[in-house]
């Protein structure tokens, strides 16, 4: 009986664990199988071998496709890794005796690898809860560096197009349909897949202006926490998709999608708004929120195609066979949690410069998702200045002069309106000393028609100007407040009138407790309501 193309593969693969295969010194050889390759870990490398299959949107069917992608691979993904993409090996010999190098015919082609150290991808830190803030910090500041480096897609191609989109996002709803294993889970597809077609024609505007913008460029196509490792303490990336290029020329916020997705996916629902706040501070490129929820779904249907297809290979009794039906059910509860968002709120945080806004906007986006921008980063990209760079702090002169003053307020009233319209709630974090533009943002709220609250930010004077001392001297925030700089904040602060305390809660930011107190209330009451608290409710609050 002749053996089909995957039976010769796996009998390679069984041959490969032999270490007299290979021209180095190996001990053992430890196999991972995915859906489309098999790898193969030696100790000092490891080989990563196509599988002979044919998806459609893949197809690796081929001794020379399989060749030719191999080299794809390395040459891509040497991007991100040069030092971990060696290059490609032929595996030579017999299917009973195959070997590295040397003479016989070709059996197959396989990415070769440097490998990395054990227990360092961000998915086995996220499964051994050892994820850390610093690590997403680290996160966002490699994907919006790289975004913002990597090639754009030509005005004239077809990369972005809505037609193009949704040629993908129909892909992985035909497949799943035809793997649907009961009514329920079919109408459940559906429901979806009406929600996807819906939000693509009302969408049809800002994808054009995506791609005339320059937003569509050549990313990594894959951005998932099992494709991303630590070498030496730094995030490297590797694996990325070389297989299908319209797969990875695409809306640099389709690939942000997909790590917030898979963060908040396995678990860590706070770091993927961390990961989200800090890219969109780094970039600026809120307006690509208004696409975020449509490939949030895209998204989660990719990795629940993923699961069928992972599941179509092994057998109806195995373990894996039922740990893939999970993750799909997962990935369609994921799905239909992101088509509805809950009404949007406009914050802005209040007070003299080292209160705590910038930390309580931390906290506040980690707990409920809320974007934070800050006044400080938004006024240094109006003045063309990197977010790192620092700049004299002179009342009423240069970056800060009135003029600069007033149209960081008006940018942030923009930026205000647009993370609103994409069904975000937002905290402007800046110190809102003047009622003329705490007003600016009421009246864009009344105009909205959402809530509005003030969340005013006081310390202890001691702890105030201790604070502006520590990162005057570290020098890595954003901020160039200085000490005279407070004294100058003091004179010419506007107090709240009543009519805003209404909508205030003051929150003393040296108590450590502040945080928990606020998020208590805004779990208890939701945006709406928190109005309504009356002022013995508040006392517990302020301090």
């Amino acid at each position: 009986m002749t053996m089909t193309a995957m039976q010769k593969g796996e009998r390679l693969i069984e041959a490969l664990h032999n270490p007299q295969a290979y021209v180095h010194p190996v001990t053992a050889v430890h196999e991972i199988q995915t859906h489309t390759a098999w790898v193969l870990l030696t100790g000092k490398y490891a080989y990563k071998i196509k599988k002979p299959v044919d998806f459609g949107f893949l197809d690796f069917s081929t001794l020379e496709k399989r060749r030719h992608w191999c080299e794809e691979e390395v040459r891509l993904n040497r991007r991100f890794a040069p030092d971990i993409y060696l290059g490609v090996t032929e595996f030579r010999g017999t299917l009973k005796q195959p070997h590295t190098g040397g003479s016989g015919p070709v059996l197959e082609y396989a990415v070769h690898m440097r490998q990395f150290p054990d227990g360092q991808l961000l998915s086995e830190l996220a499964e051994h809860k050892q994820l850390k803030a610093s690590h997403i910090d680290q996160l966002s500041e490699k994907i919006a560096a790289f975004h913002q480096t990597t090639d754009q897609a030509a005005p004239d191609s077809n990369y972005g197009q809505s037609g193009r989109i949704h040629h993908w996002v129909d892909e992985n709803f035909r497949y799943i349909l035809l793997h649907m294993n009961t009514v329920e889970e079919r109408a459940q597809l559906e429901r979806i897949q009406h929600w996807a077609h819906e939000h693509l024609q009302q969408l049809e505007q800002h994808f054009t202006h995506r791609r005339q913008k320059g937003f569509i460029r050549e990313c990594h196509g894959d951005l998932h926490l099992r494709n991303l490792t630590l070498i030496d303490g730094n995030i490297t990336l590797f694996d990325c998709i070389e297989f299908n290029p319209e797969l990875r020329w695409i809306d640099v916020m389709s690939e942000v999608a997909f790590l917030v997705m898979d963060l908040e996916e396995r678990g860590y629902p706070h770091f993927g708004h961390q990961f989200l706040n800090g890219y969109l501070q780094l970039t600026g490129d809120y307006e690509g929120l208004m696409l975020l929820p449509y490939y949030l779904v895209y998204r989660a249907l990719v990795r629940a195609k993923v699961a069928i297809l992972r599941r179509e290979q092994v057998s109806p009794q195995s373990q894996d066979y039922q740990e893939s039906s999970a993750d799909y059910r997962h990935y369609m509860q994921f799905a239909h949690q992101h088509m509805n968002k809950a009404p949007p709120v406009l914050f802005i945080a209040h007070g003299l410069s080292g209160s705590g806004k910038s930390t309580l906007g931390k906290g506040l986006n980690q707990a409920k998702g809320i974007i934070q921008i800050r006044s400080d980063i938004e006024r240094k990209r109006l003045g063309g200045l990197k977010i790192s760079e620092r700049s004299r702090f002179e009342v009423e002169t240069g970056l800060y002069s009135s003029q600069q003053t007033e149209d960081t307020y008006q940018r942030l009233a923009e930026l205000a309106a647009c993370v609103i319209e994409a069904g975000f709630s937002v905290l402007l974090d800046a110190t809102f000393l003047k009622e003329k533009h705490r007003d600016i943002m009421r009246k864009l709220a009344n105009t909205l028609q959402i809530p509005f609250f003030i969340l005013h930010c006081v310390a202890p004077n001691a702890i105030i100007e201790q604070r502006i001392a520590v990162r005057e001297k570290v020098g890595q925030d954003p901020s160039d407040a200085t000490l005279p700089v407070l004294e100058a904040q003091r004179d010419k602060e506007q107090s709240l009138r009543n009519d805003e305390r209404i909508l205030t809660f003051t929150v003393d930011t040296s108590q450590e407790d502040y945080m928990k107190i606020l998020l208590k209330h805004l779990n208890e009451r939701g945006y709406s309501g928190m109005d309504e608290l009356d002022h013995s409710e508040r006392k517990h609050v302020t301090k």
